[in-house]
Protein backbone atom coordinates (compact mmCIF):
# COMPACT_ATOMS: atom_id res chain seq x y z
CA UNK A 1 0.00 0.00 0.00
CA UNK A 2 1.39 3.37 -0.99
CA UNK A 3 0.38 7.00 -0.36
CA UNK A 4 -2.10 6.97 -3.26
CA UNK A 5 -3.90 4.02 -1.67
CA UNK A 6 -3.89 5.67 1.76
CA UNK A 7 -5.29 8.92 0.33
CA UNK A 8 -7.97 7.02 -1.57
CA UNK A 9 -8.98 5.16 1.60
CA UNK A 10 -8.97 8.36 3.67
CA UNK A 11 -11.29 10.07 1.19
CA UNK A 12 -13.61 7.08 0.88
CA UNK A 13 -13.87 6.91 4.68
CA UNK A 14 -15.22 10.45 4.62
CA UNK A 15 -17.60 9.99 1.67
CA UNK A 16 -17.97 6.71 -0.19
CA UNK A 17 -20.37 8.37 -2.65
CA UNK A 18 -17.56 10.51 -4.03
CA UNK A 19 -17.62 10.26 -7.83
CA UNK A 20 -14.67 8.36 -9.28
CA UNK A 21 -13.67 11.45 -11.28
CA UNK A 22 -13.56 13.58 -8.12
CA UNK A 23 -11.73 10.88 -6.17
CA UNK A 24 -9.12 10.55 -8.92
CA UNK A 25 -8.63 14.33 -9.08
CA UNK A 26 -8.26 14.56 -5.30
CA UNK A 27 -5.45 12.00 -5.27
CA UNK A 28 -3.89 13.28 -8.51
CA UNK A 29 -4.54 10.21 -10.66
CA UNK A 30 -6.52 9.63 -13.83
CA UNK A 31 -9.80 7.76 -13.44
CA UNK A 32 -8.73 4.34 -14.75
CA UNK A 33 -5.70 3.89 -12.46
CA UNK A 34 -7.77 5.23 -9.54
CA UNK A 35 -10.60 2.77 -10.28
CA UNK A 36 -8.08 -0.11 -10.51
CA UNK A 37 -6.65 0.86 -7.12
CA UNK A 38 -10.11 0.98 -5.53
CA UNK A 39 -10.92 -2.47 -6.98
CA UNK A 40 -7.59 -3.86 -5.76
CA UNK A 41 -8.18 -2.41 -2.29
CA UNK A 42 -11.62 -4.07 -2.23
CA UNK A 43 -10.29 -7.42 -3.43
CA UNK A 44 -7.45 -7.32 -0.88
CA UNK A 45 -9.95 -6.71 1.93
CA UNK A 46 -8.91 -3.16 2.85
CA UNK A 47 -12.41 -2.02 1.91
CA UNK A 48 -14.80 -4.42 3.64
CA UNK A 49 -18.03 -2.82 2.43
CA UNK A 50 -19.82 0.37 1.52
CA UNK A 51 -22.59 1.48 3.85
CA UNK A 52 -24.78 4.42 4.77
CA UNK A 53 -24.30 5.76 8.30
CA UNK A 54 -27.70 6.34 9.86
CA UNK A 55 -28.76 8.77 12.59
CA UNK A 56 -29.84 6.56 15.50
CA UNK A 57 -31.72 9.33 17.32
CA UNK A 58 -33.77 10.30 14.27
CA UNK A 59 -34.66 6.62 13.91
CA UNK A 60 -35.84 6.43 17.52
CA UNK A 61 -32.80 4.47 18.71
CA UNK A 62 -31.19 7.10 20.88
CA UNK A 63 -29.96 4.96 23.79
CA UNK A 64 -26.49 3.39 23.66
CA UNK A 65 -25.65 0.94 26.41
CA UNK A 66 -22.25 -0.59 27.07
CA UNK A 67 -22.70 -4.05 28.56
CA UNK A 68 -19.79 -5.80 30.26
CA UNK A 69 -20.04 -9.52 30.88
CA UNK A 70 -18.15 -12.06 32.98
CA UNK A 71 -18.61 -15.74 32.35
CA UNK A 72 -17.88 -18.99 34.12
CA UNK A 73 -16.89 -20.64 30.84
CA UNK A 74 -13.78 -20.08 28.77
CA UNK A 75 -13.84 -22.98 26.32
CA UNK A 76 -14.15 -22.61 22.56
CA UNK A 77 -17.46 -24.50 22.26
CA UNK A 78 -19.15 -22.21 24.80
CA UNK A 79 -17.70 -19.13 23.09
CA UNK A 80 -18.96 -20.29 19.69
CA UNK A 81 -22.51 -20.73 21.05
CA UNK A 82 -22.34 -17.44 22.96
CA UNK A 83 -21.04 -15.55 19.90
CA UNK A 84 -23.76 -17.06 17.71
CA UNK A 85 -26.43 -16.07 20.23
CA UNK A 86 -25.19 -12.52 20.79
CA UNK A 87 -24.51 -11.70 17.14
CA UNK A 88 -28.10 -12.71 16.32
CA UNK A 89 -29.45 -9.82 18.43
CA UNK A 90 -30.03 -6.83 16.15
CA UNK A 91 -29.60 -4.49 19.13
CA UNK A 92 -25.93 -5.48 19.47
CA UNK A 93 -23.94 -3.25 17.15
CA UNK A 94 -20.48 -4.06 18.57
CA UNK A 95 -19.24 -7.18 20.37
CA UNK A 96 -15.73 -7.72 21.76
CA UNK A 97 -13.87 -10.40 23.71
CA UNK A 98 -11.81 -8.48 26.24
CA UNK A 99 -8.71 -8.82 28.35
CA UNK A 100 -8.77 -7.65 31.94
CA UNK A 101 -11.57 -7.80 34.48
CA UNK A 102 -14.45 -8.31 32.04
CA UNK A 103 -14.62 -11.13 29.48
CA UNK A 104 -16.90 -9.50 26.90
CA UNK A 105 -18.22 -6.07 26.04
CA UNK A 106 -21.22 -5.19 23.91
CA UNK A 107 -22.52 -1.92 22.60
CA UNK A 108 -26.27 -2.15 22.43
CA UNK A 109 -28.46 0.42 20.66
CA UNK A 110 -32.13 0.61 21.64
CA UNK A 111 -35.00 3.10 21.79
CA UNK A 112 -35.22 3.45 25.58
CA UNK A 113 -34.78 1.79 28.98
CA UNK A 114 -37.78 -0.50 28.43
CA UNK A 115 -36.31 -1.73 25.17
CA UNK A 116 -32.99 -2.34 26.90
CA UNK A 117 -34.75 -4.28 29.66
CA UNK A 118 -36.36 -6.53 27.01
CA UNK A 119 -32.94 -7.04 25.40
CA UNK A 120 -31.34 -7.79 28.78
CA UNK A 121 -33.94 -10.43 29.58
CA UNK A 122 -33.47 -12.06 26.16
CA UNK A 123 -29.71 -12.11 26.72
CA UNK A 124 -29.74 -13.70 30.16
CA UNK A 125 -32.48 -16.18 29.22
CA UNK A 126 -30.65 -17.35 26.11
CA UNK A 127 -27.17 -17.81 27.57
CA UNK A 128 -26.03 -20.08 30.39
CA UNK A 129 -22.88 -19.47 32.37
CA UNK A 130 -22.95 -15.69 32.71
CA UNK A 131 -21.66 -14.85 36.16
CA UNK A 132 -21.82 -11.05 36.16
CA UNK A 133 -23.26 -8.37 33.89
CA UNK A 134 -23.03 -4.63 34.27
CA UNK A 135 -24.49 -1.98 32.02
CA UNK A 136 -23.46 1.64 31.53
CA UNK A 137 -25.80 4.04 29.76
CA UNK A 138 -24.20 6.65 27.51
CA UNK A 139 -25.34 10.08 28.64
CA UNK A 140 -23.86 11.97 25.68
CA UNK A 141 -21.94 11.00 22.57
CA UNK A 142 -18.95 13.32 22.41
CA UNK A 143 -17.08 11.73 19.51
CA UNK A 144 -18.12 9.09 17.02
CA UNK A 145 -16.33 8.18 13.86
CA UNK A 146 -15.93 5.17 11.65
CA UNK A 147 -12.79 6.67 10.07
CA UNK A 148 -9.55 4.87 10.91
CA UNK A 149 -6.46 7.03 11.60
CA UNK A 150 -4.54 6.53 8.36
CA UNK A 151 -1.09 8.08 7.93
CA UNK A 152 -1.50 10.05 4.71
Amino acid sequence: MDNFDRRILALLQQDVTLALKDLAEAVNLSTTPCWKRVKRLEEAGYIRGRVALLDAERLGLGLSVFVQIKTQHHDSRWLARFAETVTAFDEVVEFYRMSGEWDYMLRVVVADIKAFDRFYKKLINSTEGLSDITSSFAMEQIKYTTALPLKV
